[in-house]
Parts: structure tokens; C-alpha cells; sequence
């Protein structure tokens, strides 16, 4: 299931990044080149971190940055960053962070089978623990295809 949203032009792999808001822009690339977002969904998810902390910082060494619907989703879509160096983005123990799935969705219901299908790949530490050693698009596509 995941695979509808997560493929070749939505998987960013990265060394590294300078800090966590250049993260979030590299992951943000794909969907606002699919135009599944505008910039604005990107500046909300920052100024959110700002206000709120790391909200979306789901476990250690995963992010799953997201914003309201009205914040600039224009439709529902998947992005992952992969990185070979973690970032911090101020989230104590689950700093570094290597795996960032930034989620979009137009509305409060489209998303429902997306978020099911990432709870069980979040849910699998087998899965994850993978997903944390990938170095390939391909490594990340045959986790992703399990899902």
C-alpha cells in the first residue's frame, strides 16, 4: 500500500544536512514538485516546531512532519528522506533523526489507509531497525513494498 505514495521520485537520500529545517525543506522537494503541497505547508511545519517543539518526532531516529490540511496540502502524498548522518531537531532521546516521512493530506479523512499503513511499518522493529541501516533507494523500496 505504501508504495503508491512512497517510490523512485518521492525517496530523497542525503549524506547529510546542516540543520533540521534544511531536512525538512529536502524532504518537502518531492511533494511540492508534485505539487502536492504549496511552500506555505513547509513554513507552517517549521513555525509549528517553533511554537510547539518537535511534535512530529515519532520515535528515535524518526520523523513524520506534517500540517493541517488548510495549511497548503493541496493533495494526499508520501516523501521520505533517508540521511546517512542524523540531525537533531531538538528531541532529546530520539535525537539523531535518519528517517523522515513527510505526510500531506487535503482534508481529515483521505489520509486514514496511509497513516494505517505507516502505523504497521512503525510498528515493526524489525522494519524500522532496516529502514534505519538502508543506504539505497532500493533497500528503502523493498521495506516500503512489504507495507
Amino acid at each position: 500500500m505504501l508504495k503508491k505514495w512512497i517510490y523512485d521520485t518521492t525517496i530523497t537520500l542525503q549524506e547529510s544536512v546542516e540543520n533540521w529545517p534544511q531536512a525538512l525543506e529536502l524532504c518537502a522537494k518531492p511533494l511540492l514538485d508534485l505539487q502536492v503541497i504549496e511552500p506555505e505547508y513547509v513554513t507552517a511545519i517549521i513555525q509549528q516546531h517553533h511554537t510547539l517543539g518537535p511534535y512530529y518526532v515519532l520515535a528515535p531516529g524518526l520523523a513524520m512532519p506534517h500540517a493541517r490540511p488548510e495549511e497548503g496540502a493541496k493533495g494526499l502524498g508520501l516523501s521520505l528522506l533517508k540521511l546517512k548522518q542524523g540531525v537533531s531537531f531538538g528531541a532529546g532521546e530520539f535525537d539523531p533523526v535518519d528517517v523522515i516521512i513527510m505526510l500531506a493530506a487535503p482534508d481529515k479523512n483521505s489520509h486514514i489507509e496511509m497513516i494505517s499503513s505507516l502505523a504497521e511499518l512503525f510498528s515493526s522493529d524489525t522494519d524500522m531497525a532496516e529502514l534505519h541501516q538502508v543506504n539505497t533507494r532500493e533497500e528503502i523500496k523493498t521495506i516500503i513494498n512489504r507495507f
